[in-house]
């Protein structure tokens, strides 16, 4: 019998909510001011305000690490840029993922640990992707590498359950292998540029930090891995 008293939609852990709902409400500011519905005439230039002040500048990040300076201006893009994105179409994509995989992992993983995992895969993503890829010039924006850390930490939780039970473990990884086929497929077909180095990147990191910050951290891996 069906519970009436049941929440209509599944509970998520409060981290998640924290780090979506910004992306929301820049989201739903900026498209509101594209459309003429806030900020009048100088709304239509919101986004690309927003995208000069918080999105990640390969450039910029070069000159500040060869000066050797560290200005607040420079730095807070790291941790800045998942939060605005591109247009409607970026951000559904982005929240959706968000939402799910934060779901999964923040049920199993301590707050913080979600939180490590998204900044720490956002920073890691676009170092890489400014020092592995000199030439590159174009920014990085929207929640994509963080977004593929908590798909680290998915696949980290997979893989270890699969161990358990003596199953294939490489399993684990086909949903980061079907992800970013399709990034593949429609950057031969549109001219998508070298981003994925930084969702890739923010993959990694994720997986990797899970072997630290998960519930027992990497003694539960060893455990399961010897009961194997």
């Amino acid at each position: 019998m069906q519970d009436m008293n049941a929440a209509p939609l599944n509970p998520l852990p409060l981290v998640v909510w924290v780090l979506a709902l910004p992306m929301i409400a820049m989201e739903l500011v900026l498209s509101a001011a594209g459309a003429g519905l806030i900020g009048g005439a100088e709304g239509i230039g919101w986004r690309l305000q927003a995208l000069e002040r918080f999105a990640f500048s390969p450039d910029l990040m070069r000159y500040l690490l060869e000066t050797g300076q560290y200005p607040l201006d420079g730095w807070h893009r790291l941790v800045s840029y998942p939060f605005v994105h591109g247009n409607v179409t970026h951000v559904v994509f982005v929240v959706v993922i968000l939402l799910a995989l934060g779901k999964m992992v923040g049920e199993v993983f301590r707050w913080w640990a979600v939180l490590l995992i998204f900044f720490a895969s956002a920073i890691v993503g676009a170092l890489v992707y400014t020092l592995v890829l000199p030439g590159v010039r174009a920014p990085v924006i929207g929640g994509y590498p963080p977004v593929y850390g908590l798909i680290g930490g998915f696949t980290f939780l997979l893989w270890v359950n699969l161990a358990a039970v003596r199953a294939n473990k490489y399993r684990a990884f086909t949903l980061i292998g079907f992800l970013l086929g399709i990034q593949l497929v429609f950057g031969l077909l549109f001219g998508g540029g070298y981003e994925w180095v930084a969702d890739l990147t923010g993959f990694v990191t994720g997986f990797v930090l899970s072997f630290v910050v998960s519930p027992g951290g990497w003694g539960r891996v060893l455990e399961k891995v010897r009961q194997r």
